[in-house]
């Protein structure tokens, strides 16, 4: 099965829109205000449509470069209503997310060229991180890969116990030492059983705890430098975790490991429920790091592929 044959269509947009539903409740009542009793786009309502996207997490930064936007749309129409604002905050949010490629980064596609394929996963402790490893080791080995994962967190006995029990649900092999062992030595054991038992892909878990950035980056380097002695493309990428629903809390924790370490791509987990979901527009938008999956509930397959089209045509739609 292919690795996109796992997302039925109807499915998968069933449950991306469910799951940004909180988060396009909460806009569209916002804007709705912003826009009461007023027939077309003026300063007032770009001031009350300002606080509405900043109110809904998308960042300072980003909401600015989305309102002179709109400003320079007005502007140049001279005219424009009300009703038609939904559509050009779509279209807006939609060129933030083309202009960084999200729209190409539909999960990560394997390449045939060499194996392992190894992916190094970062981000602080409760933002799901191992269980998104685990529902990625998930889909894949149902995608037909064969998949080796690295308990690197060896700080927490919690944290290589719970890799345990998802590499026992999904059914592939956990790499594993003693606690307190150099994260470091498990990441190269990891990569090295791959390489001995042919697997196609290797996750590997790392502490979560929030270093100072110069501990942070020795100890992520470290990891790096030991496993290319195994293989000297690895890692193929390293996937910043990060949880929806803490809103800002995100946006610091992007601007810590990105300062860090060289982040590749990143997932963002627990989105529905929240009202919060406006920070994956401003976090794809500021580190021009590309979103490859959004997590939406607790299922296997709730953990979907990045689509920047599904996801503004669902949250305006």
């Amino acid at each position: 099965m292919g690795f996109f044959g796992l997302f039925n269509k109807e499915k998968k947009k069933e449950t991306l829109d469910k799951g940004l539903e909180t988060t396009k409740r909460s806009v569209f009542e916002k804007i709705s205000r912003a826009i009461s009793g007023k027939s077309k786009v003026d300063d007032e309502v770009l001031d009350n449509l300002e606080e509405v996207l900043m109110t809904s997490d998308v960042g300072v930064e980003t909401t600015l470069k989305i309102i002179e936007h709109i400003e320079e749309r007005v502007a140049k129409d001279k005219y424009v209503n009300t009703a038609e604002l939904n559509e050009i905050l779509r279209d807006e949010i939609a060129k933030l997310l083309t202009e960084n490629h999200t729209e190409d980064t539909e999960g990560f596609e394997i390449p045939k060229s060499h194996k392992p394929y190894v992916i190094l996963v970062v981000g602080v402790n409760g933002v799901g991180k191992t269980t998104t490893i685990g529902k990625l080791a998930y889909q894949f080995k149902e995608s037909g890969y064969k998949v080796v994962l690295g308990a690197a967190d060896t700080f927490r006995a919690a944290a290589v116990e719970q890799l345990c029990i998802w590499g026992e649900r999904v059914g592939v092999p956990v790499v594993k030492q003693q606690m307190g062992s150099d994260p470091a030595s498990v990441a190269y054991d990891t990569v090295s059983n791959a390489v001995a038992t042919g697997a196609d892909v290797v996750i590997i878990d790392t502490a979560g705890r929030l270093h100072n950035k110069v501990g942070l980056m020795n100890e992520l380097t470290k990891i790096r430098n030991v496993m290319k002695k195994v293989v000297d493309t690895a890692p193929d990428e390293v996937l910043l975790v990060l949880d929806g629903s803490t809103g800002q809390n995100a946006f610091e924790q992007a601007r810590q490991f990105t300062a860090a370490t060289d982040v590749t791509s990143m997932a963002i987990t627990k989105l529905d429920g929240t009202a919060k979901g406006g920070v994956v527009i401003g976090i794809s938008d500021q580190f021009k790091v590309p979103v490859k999956y959004i997590g939406l509930g607790e299922g296997m397959l709730d953990l979907q592929p990045f689509n920047r089209k599904e996801f503004v045509d669902s949250l305006f739609g």
